[in-house]
């Protein structure tokens, strides 16, 4: 990659007018943009393409082997360096997670502002992101940069999954059960580290996050009865559901007091914090949820936060979703639990 050159160290978040996967287009833009796109069925060993919004394309090259690939990147959420590469490789290696696949290769995505940022700042986030990459066993193989207005960080990741094993957005069946593996609350945190309202307590809740790999969609994957899968990122919550339940012809019914929030995230919604991204994405949805008792504005801001990095949302057969909870837990996410079901019907159902 072309070196950058210049000795000024400002706040990497001052340079950006968004950040992590809150940057993401609103989903309705992106729908608008995507429906003049002509689909792909003249490639038939393309298993998964754009046409539901999944979480990666995946080509099948043999009976026994098919190929993952995606690409993700975006603005610094926070100022460390270092964080920020890290954050960003392990967004994107989430994608191949979700696909029930197993990451293989990365390649590096930079955009930097030259001249407002030094080179000691690039080697530390493409440091951080080789480091996420090293833990999921796999190699930085190359990249691309260019000079940007904005400082850009991300990965191409490449992967591969059994053709009979990938997980789609779009299985869900009626009465399967909806388990979402991290607390929701990361747009909420990086809007209060702008504001300098997050406590270092709650950085550190947020970082680790945001860092840890979502690897356990792989061995979910091949729990027979686990039917879709999908990573709650820049659309928050009620975004990625209402996607799987497009996908499936399905409706979903959850309840506020059963979805996780990350410990102090609830504090400050209630305060008036939140993201921009979070109103565009009511905006775009918001006439396909349905919320009986009533949806105070804070539990809205907090189901369509923008999530960083976010948790994996498994749809699993009733006889099988305790068994994958207690994997999933057992793996590392304490905060892991059961936010509601999928039915007939369309939209979502948010009770109190």
């Amino acid at each position: 990659m072309d070196q950058v050159t210049t000795s000024l160290a400002p706040r990497l978040t001052s340079l950006a007018h968004g950040g992590g996967c809150g940057c993401k287009l609103a989903p309705a833009v992106l729908q608008e943009l995507l429906a003049g796109l002509p689909q792909a069925q003249a490639f038939p060993n393309l298993l998964v393409g754009s046409e539901t919004a999944d979480d990666a394309a995946v080509y099948r090259l043999t009976d026994e082997l098919a190929l993952v690939a995606t690409t993700d990147f975006f603005t610094p959420i926070v100022d460390d360096p270092y964080e920020f590469g890290r954050i960003a490789a392990t967004n994107a290696l989430s994608d191949i997670y979700a696909m029930g696949g197993t990451p293989i290769l990365a390649l590096a995505l930079l955009g930097m502002p030259l001249g407002k940022i030094g080179t000691e700042q690039v080697g530390q986030i493409l440091a951080g992101g080789a480091a996420v990459c090293r833990a999921a066993g796999i190699p930085v193989a190359g990249g691309h940069s260019i000079d940007s207005a904005e400082p850009i960080y991300g990965l191409v990741a490449l992967g591969t999954v059994h053709p009979g094993r990938v997980q789609r957005n779009a299985g869900a069946r009626d009465g399967d059960v909806l388990i979402l593996t991290k607390g929701l609350g990361v747009g909420v945190f990086s809007a209060a580290l702008k504001q300098e309202r997050l406590s270092p307590q709650d950085y550190q809740a947020m970082i680790a996050s945001m860092t840890q790999l979502n690897s356990v969609g792989r061995e979910v994957a091949a729990v027979e009865g686990v039917h879709a899968m999908t990573d709650v990122t820049g659309f928050g919550l009620l975004g990625h559901l209402l996607e799987m339940c497009r996908g499936a012809g399905l409706s979903a019914r959850m309840r506020w007091q059963d979805v996780p929030v990350l410990p102090g995230a609830s504090a400050l919604a209630q305060a008036g914090v939140g993201t921009g991204a979070a109103g565009r994405n009511w905006a775009s949805y918001g006439a396909e949820v349905r919320a009986p008792g009533g949806l105070p504005d804070w539990q809205r801001g907090l189901l369509c936060d923008p999530q960083t990095s976010g948790g994996l949302l498994i749809a699993a057969a009733p006889g099988v979703a305790a068994a994958v909870l207690d994997q999933v837990r057992a793996a590392g996410f304490a905060q892991a639990a059961v936010v509601g079901t999928m039915a007939a019907g369309a939209g979502v159902e948010v009770a109190a």
